[in-house]
């Protein structure tokens, strides 16, 4: 581990001899690293890291397959949303059939929406903290972070179409992504 401290050090003046005894000089700060101690305890280092690791495990979100999906296109429900969190442009592309668009760049700020506000600027309710939801995006990164960002706002019901548009797509034989 590294440690660092501010270390004063003078300005040093071009100026003539008189002018700098008649004018302030300013001081700048630089930094400088000493090396602090190591941790004394490897074992207990290794169990800081395996109880980190199962905390990580159980804050991601599961991951549907294809197959899972598929059937919620079919028979889509009001107790479930397909979320794309792709950015319009993007969805005007394609998109999965059932789902409604809700991009990343919003979502945050959306989820703190009154349910009326909610509606009225994205066509759809706002989906309650224990309904299903499924997130997905072109290539299944952006949902994994669309899957946190809603379990901050408590949501626990959610999951992560982790092959998203770019698997649909291969899996329908249909469009180009």
């Amino acid at each position: 581990m590294l440690r660092a401290a501010l270390v004063s050090t003078p300005r040093t003046s071009l100026r003539s001899a008189y002018v700098s005894t008649h004018v302030f000089r300013p001081s700048f700060q630089a930094l400088a690293r000493y090396e602090s101690s190591k941790p004394a305890d490897p074992e207990a280092l290794r169990a800081a890291r395996k109880l980190q690791d199962a905390l990580q495990r159980n804050w991601q979100s599961p991951i549907l397959t294809y197959e899972q999906v598929k059937p919620k296109t079919l028979q889509p429900s009001d107790d479930a949303y397909l979320i794309d969190v792709r950015e319009p442009d993007e969805v005007i592309r394609g998109s999965i059939p059932s789902s409604v668009n809700l991009p990343l760049s919003t979502l945050a700020t959306s989820l703190n929406l009154k349910p009326q506000d909610f509606r009225e600027k994205y066509g759809f309710d706002k989906p309650d903290t224990t309904q299903e939801v499924v997130f997905y995006c072109r290539s299944g990164k952006r949902s994994a972070s669309a899957c946190d960002i809603a379990r901050r706002h408590g949501y626990q019901n959610l999951f992560n179409y982790e092959g998203s548009w770019l698997d649909w797509v291969a899996k329908e034989g249909g469009q180009k992504p």
